[in-house]
């Protein structure tokens, strides 16, 4: 409880962080580039972010990117703070909120990328509301993602990788540009930048296989 603690004491000072009662928090909509990063890089979002280990690594891979790792859970976006912290990553910034109140924080396509990396698959029926690839999310993302911005999926679980490609499919505003269900033994790797979250390197080394898709939001 007191780590907790020390993490949610460290958001309130970083830098890095956005959460609500910092000034940031209530004027960053439509501001991302000209005031917070100070330039015109692509604006890339890693939702349901946990401890930010794509934000981090996307951002040290990328320096001509700027990175925003979204989640609810204060404890886990201090953990990704202090590593682009240690890291002295200016491009890589975590933002606390859900995603359905994203509106609060970007203007419409303001985004030009969005990752989501191994999100809770909600496999029973009673829970496909929570699931982060239902209709409802993904008409959020196409609001605040450019014409041509790309939206990408990791998943350890086959049934959401399936049921995000049938959704995906039936969206006549996303093209599907590529997909496998076998990254590690996929070309497409290369796109991941040879970043492994904790729990996707157990999975990986009991020889399970990892899901993804990427496709385009058209216009």
């Amino acid at each position: 409880m007191r780590r907790k603690q020390h993490r949610f004491e460290h958001n309130k000072v970083a830098d890095n962080v956005i959460e609500r009662g910092k000034p940031w928090y209530t004027t960053i909509k439509g501001k991302w580039k000209s005031d917070f990063f100070k330039n015109d890089n692509p604006l890339v979002l890693e939702l349901a972010c946990g401890k930010g280990e794509y934000t981090v690594g996307i951002a040290e891979e990328n320096s001509d990117l700027n990175v925003v790792g979204i989640d609810i859970k204060g404890d886990r976006i201090a953990r990704g703070s202090k590593r682009a912290m240690d890291k002295e990553l200016s491009n890589a910034a975590f933002l606390r909120t859900s995603i359905q109140f994203l509106d609060e924080f970007f203007e419409d396509n303001e985004v030009d990328d969005i990752w989501l990396i191994h999100p809770d698959p909600q496999s029973r029926d009673k829970e496909e509301r929570k699931r982060l690839t239902n209709q409802y999310f993904l008409n959020i993302y196409k609001k605040y993602l450019k014409p041509g911005g790309l939206f990408r999926l990791k998943t350890d679980s086959p049934f959401l990788y399936e049921y995000s490609l049938e959704v995906l499919k039936n969206d006549p505003d996303f093209e599907i540009i590529d997909h496998t269900n076998d990254l590690y033994n996929s070309p497409l790797i290369a796109e991941h930048f040879g970043i492994k979250t904790h729990y996707e390197m157990l999975w990986v080394a009991k020889g399970y296989t990892v899901n993804y898709i990427k496709c385009r939001l058209k216009g």
